[in-house]
């Protein structure tokens, strides 16, 4: 014992681990307890046993997990007897007994054999798995692959599925050690994938199969398992025909792992494995879960181009097949009320996971096969669909339009007189949603084939979408004409969108007048964007439009308002910019009063109007250039806060049971590293990279006017050089870092430094520059990397002679 301990530590530990096995039991209970004292005071012992005597605690837990009758507490066993022979941080094999360390191999063993629990057996086999892959190599466990082979050739279906289990771990972690019984594994593995009755036994022996192809560096060597792809892809079509989907969706998620990684080992027989799939796809009486996956499959393959360039497109009849299935998905739409009464943003009303599956996989089979291969089986299949009396499949086709233009933009331009006039047809369409899935194709259109498209088709279709505005008994489809505006005028030059203008605006007023919320906030993203891109010729619609933003801004007070607010905001701030200060003046302080009094009173924190005040303050201060000095004692405050926040962040054990760790809330993102699983709350982190662009911004637009703030902000910025939760906050935090040390060298030579000199830019580049030096070779994106070398390029520049 060490004679660090207190007297009372030393008898507790010493109960613990002496030979009665009921206070141990009691210690791992606690470590389970909910109760956060409990639990707490049962870590601090297990962490003294584990530093003090790590022998008996590592016996304990090997017996504890090979014989005791109570699950939970073989299960914990398991996890925490990983934990501790896991090359990590509390990796303490190296410091156990020779006796310890046999004793222990011995117990495992044991356990694998007697273990019935399939939960626990798993657990176990982690926990062999991550013993071997650190000793294995130093011929640290000669028993491990003879003992394996001999549970695989045994005539026991739950020791043959441990043994591949951790076979397929040891083929991730060490599979080097594995290649040279390739012939004995080849054996194996296809005695057990055609024979065994099991099919537990098959998808573990597939697991472990596919994870060897993977570690197998050597083509030949992977090719003389080309002879298991048909008991491969036999373990999936038996586990369909015996009713067995879930296993099935098991071995289908497995090949997908290898379409993805080693798609040229299925090159021999693509034409047998991607028509298997096709049939379980195109299957209707198979669970939708089960079709997605196949799907996934071919899907998979398709993107896999650098590995097996063009083998897909060597495959016509089966892209022809697949975009068949796909289609035939967006049909599974529902008229739902809710869509129609606009009253919420539910856009996605009625539509399915069928639906949803079949659009995103129409938009990454374009993406990776291109227009070359997908238009002509898009034109051979799409007319049929547009010319039938279903609006269902009028829809479709219109949402394959949308999905498709992306991935065949180049091939698409080539026949834009036909791909739009399919389109503008259907704006004419009797039922609304066809309608709706119409101006959609066209905004979508705007993005992946403009400007092309609207430097050809603008006397077409702005006539068009003005028309769309007009459709009050549908207020979805009008707010989605003035979306596609948006979209439109985006890629628009001002030459081309200035004669449309008296037509979009006024009808835009009127949208803003009378239309539902949805609508509203529709039309005022639209305007903004209009007068964005019309930029001088914005002018004469100015009078017009301001009191209406003006009175949404001062009037949308309620909670059901706020976004409706936030974006009168923008469209405020985007048509200063785009007028000018000079006809923005009179006008941009009253805005500024409003949007003072709000920041004073206090907003919640998921209110939709802190960010976009932040972004709208930074556009009147682009408009208005020096003159908006004098709102930045009301402006900074706030702004410093959200560049200041700190990551929203909670962890939790990544091993736990419990599914509900798992946040299915939309604002987190969890990531897993080693043993802990980290959810971070997006908003937050939003907030923050909105803000730190935003200080950039003032630095860059008020040059030495910026100065009073440079020593609050520069403490805030440099030390988010290195803030790894969010590439936008290190790249704003990079931008600022020339326009920091640019803002107070024109103060200095202006003398607006409060008698500071040129010392004082000496000090500043010499906190700037080393942080930049530092940070660069940590960096993990290499754009970020460029941008840091610009930026310390610059600032070298800047205070050449200083540094």
């Amino acid at each position: 014992m060490d004679p660090a301990l207190t007297q009372m530590q030393q008898s507790q530990l010493a109960v613990i681990l002496g030979s009665e096995l009921t206070p141990f039991e009691t210690l791992i209970t606690h470590l389970m307890s909910s109760s956060n004292e409990q639990r707490s005071t049962a870590e601090s012992l297990y962490n003294l046993a584990k530093q003090t005597d790590p022998n008996s605690l590592c016996l304990k837990l090997a017996h504890l997990l090979h014989s005791s009758p109570q699950m939970e507490l073989r299960a914990m066993s398991a996890i925490l007897l990983r934990k501790l022979l896991t090359r990590d941080d509390s990796y303490i094999y190296p410091r156990l007994t020779p006796q310890s360390q046999a004793s222990i191999k011995s117990i495992l063993f044991s356990s694998i054999q007697r273990e019935e629990a399939k939960s626990i057996t798993k657990k176990l086999c982690d926990t062999i798995s991550e013993l071997a892959s650190s000793i294995l190599p130093e011929n640290g466990w000669p028993e491990l692959l003879p003992f394996m082979f001999q549970c695989v050739s045994s005539d026991s279906p739950k020791l043959q599925e441990a043994a591949f289990l951790i076979f397929a771990q040891l083929a991730q972690y060490i599979g080097d050690m594995l290649t040279p019984y390739i012939k004995e594994l080849h054996t194996v593995f296809l005695q057990c994938l055609t024979s065994s009755s099991s099919a537990d036994v098959r998808i573990a022996a597939l697991n472990a199969v596919i994870n060897f192809i993977q570690c197998l560096s050597n083509s030949s060597d992977r090719d003389r398992f080309q002879d298991l792809l048909p008991a491969m892809m036999h373990t999936l079509t038996q586990a369909l025909n015996n009713g067995q989907e879930a296993t099935a969706q098991e071995a289908l998620e497995l090949l997908i792992d290898l379409a993805g990684t080693e798609p040229r080992f299925l090159r021999r027989q693509l034409v047998e494995v991607v028509g298997s799939m096709l049939q379980i796809a195109e299957a209707e009486s198979l669970e939708e879960a089960t079709r997605h996956l196949a799907i996934e499959f071919v899907i998979t393959l398709a993107e896999a181009r650098e590995r097996a360039p063009g083998m897909m497109r060597k495959l016509p009849q089966f892209i022809s097949r697949l975009f068949a299935i796909l289609m035939k998905m967006l049909l599974n739409i529902e008229d739902d009320p809710i869509w129609h009464s606009a009253e919420s943003e539910d856009e996605d009303a009625g539509e399915t996971t069928n639906y949803s599956v079949g659009q995103e996989c129409l938009d990454r089979l374009s993406i990776s096969l291109g227009g070359n291969t997908i238009v002509p089986v898009a034109s051979e299949q799409l007319p049929a669909y547009l010319a039938a009396q279903e609006w269902q499949k009028h829809h479709a086709a219109l949402i394959a339009i949308a999905q498709i233009a992306e991935g065949c933009a180049k091939v698409m331009i080539k026949n834009l007189d036909r791909v739009v006039s399919m389109v503008l047809n259907s704006f004419q369409d009797t039922h609304p949603r066809a309608r709706w899935a119409a101006i959609n194709a066209i905004g979508q259109l705007s993005t992946d084939l403009g400007p092309d498209l609207q430097v050809q088709y603008h006397h077409q279709v702005l006539p068009a979408l003005a028309g769309a505005m007009d459709d009050f008994q549908n207020p979805r489809v009008q707010a989605h004409a003035a979306s596609a505006i948006l979209n439109f005028s985006e890629n628009c030059t001002p030459e081309i969108l200035s004669p449309y203008l008296d037509g979009i605006v006024s009808k835009l007023l009127v949208l803003l007048q009378n239309g539902k919320q949805m609508v509203q906030e529709g039309a005022l993203t639209a305007l903004a964007s209009v007068a964005d891109s019309s930029q001088e010729n914005f002018q004469k619609y100015y009078d017009a439009v301001m009191p209406y933003l003006k009175a949404i801004l001062i009037n949308a007070t309620d909670k059901s308002n706020r976004m409706l607010r936030a974006k009168a905001m923008e469209c405020i701030s985007l048509v200063g910019m785009a007028v000018g200060k000079e006809k923005f003046r009179d006008d941009a302080k009253q805005v500024m009063e409003v949007l003072m009094s709000l920041q004073g009173s206090g907003m919640e924190s998921d209110d939709p109007t802190t960010s976009y005040m932040l972004q709208a303050w930074a556009r009147l201060c682009k408009c208005l250039g020096q003159d908006f000095l004098p709102y930045m004692s009301v402006v900074m405050p706030p702004l410093l806060l959200s560049a200041q926040l700190k990551p929203d962040v909670t962890i939790t054990s990544a091993d736990s049971d419990n599914e509900n760790d798992e946040s299915d809330d939309e604002g987190m993102e969890t990531i897993t590293l080693g043993d802990k699983r980290i959810g971070i709350k997006t908003s937050v982190l939003e907030e923050k990279a909105t803000a730190c662009n935003m200080l950039c911004c003032y630095a860059d637009e008020l040059k030495e006017g910026f100065y009073p703030w440079i020593d609050q902000v520069a403490p805030t910025l440099v030390p988010l050089l290195k803030f790894y939760f969010h590439e936008e906050v290190r790249k704003a935090a990079v931008s600022a870092m020339p326009e920091l040390l640019r803002s107070a060298k024109l103060a200095v030579e202006k003398g607006l430094a409060q008698g500071r000199n040129e010392a004082y830019i000496k000090q500043l580049s010499d906190y700037i520059v080393p942080a930049l030096v530092e940070a660069l070779p940590k960096e993990p994106d290499t754009e970020i990397c460029t941008s840091m070398l610009e930026a310390l390029n610059e600032c070298l520049q800047v205070c050449s002679h200083q540094v």
